[in-house]
């Protein structure tokens, strides 16, 4: 396995299967253009894109920069084979060779698999929170 920094919207396309929906070409052009925005892709000998992880650097005044786990996929056929662990490894490393002071994920205190991989990479439970979303539509304003 060889994972990279996807730098070509043909490289976030192909890995389409590992999203939750299918990925826009504008969308993916603007998340490669987007300063603080990383997509790593894991690919299998054969070139398969079998997993990805997804940063976002955050800057705060009175903080720095830190680095959010946005999202993790990790192929079906791929999975429980560390690859999981690998791409949140490789992301824990980018960020510190760009000076993030921290890393940190949201996650689902029901998503076991989610939970196990983090922990296996190191990652620290910092407690239990709560999320609120606005969710806005074509009609909002």
């Amino acid at each position: 396995m060889e994972i990279r920094q996807a730098t070509t919207v043909a490289e976030l396309l192909a890995a389409e299967h590992l999203y939750d929906g299918p990925p826009r070409p504008e969308w993916a052009e603007r998340f490669l253009a987007a300063p603080g925005h990383l997509m790593l892709i894991a690919y299998t000998e054969d070139g398969f894109p079998a997993g990805l992880v997804s940063g976002i650097e955050m800057l705060h005044p009175d903080k720095g920069v830190e680095m959010c786990l946005y999202e993790l996929s990790v192929d079906e056929g791929h999975r429980r084979r560390g690859v999981g662990r690998a791409l949140t490894e490789a992301l824990v490393a980018v960020a510190r060779r760009r000076g993030c002071y921290d890393l940190w994920v949201g996650v689902d205190t029901d998503n076991d698999a989610a939970l196990a991989t983090y922990r296996s990479a190191g990652g620290a439970d910092d407690g239990f929170f709560t999320m609120r979303t606005w969710h806005f539509d074509e009609n909002s304003t």
